[in-house]
């Protein structure tokens, strides 16, 4: 199952060009994989907001979720827009200590034609906050993860 996260664009997001910086899409990554799967002060049961809020991203926590790689597929620039985008994002692999999460960002949900300006893909890997070294996933996080495991991002553009 794929969880649908509006992403609203700022000002500062545009280039000179008048489309979403590249730079800029990297922040937008990031706000959707938090507002999906991190808990971020409230509660870690917390059911509020788009996906399971699973990992603990709250200041003083005992595990850090750390970029390991990181790939983008531009298809089409993204105008600047005032309606938020509609950001899918799933988990493509899960592994012992990491997962791999998939975005696709489209145009404004409900609005037609739908666009696919993105894709993209994140590799995370759990690790202590201690030594900063892997961690395996908990049965908790396991089992709270499973429903949005879906099938890896495919990109179109490799060689």
């Amino acid at each position: 199952m794929r969880l649908h996260v509006p992403v609203s664009l700022r000002w500062s997001d545009i280039d000179a060009y008048a489309h979403v910086n590249n730079a800029a899409m990297l922040r937008l990554l990031e706000e959707v994989r938090i507002e999906a799967f991190w808990v971020t002060g409230e509660s870690i049961d917390s059911t509020d907001g788009v996906g399971p809020r699973v990992l603990d991203g709250s200041p003083g926590a005992d595990t850090l979720s750390l970029i390991a790689r990181q790939e983008i597929e531009y298809l089409r620039p993204i105008p600047y827009q005032r309606t938020p985008l509609d950001a899918e994002v799933w988990i493509g692999r899960m592994g012992g200590a990491s997962l791999e999460l998939g975005y696709e960002i489209y145009s404004t949900a409900g609005v037609e034609p739908r666009v696919l300006y993105t894709k993209a893909a994140t590799t995370l890997v759990l690790a202590n906050a201690s030594d900063s070294k892997p961690r395996r996933m908990t049965d908790r996080e396991r089992e709270a993860l499973a429903p949005y495991v879906d099938e890896p991002v495919v990109f179109s553009k490799r060689r």
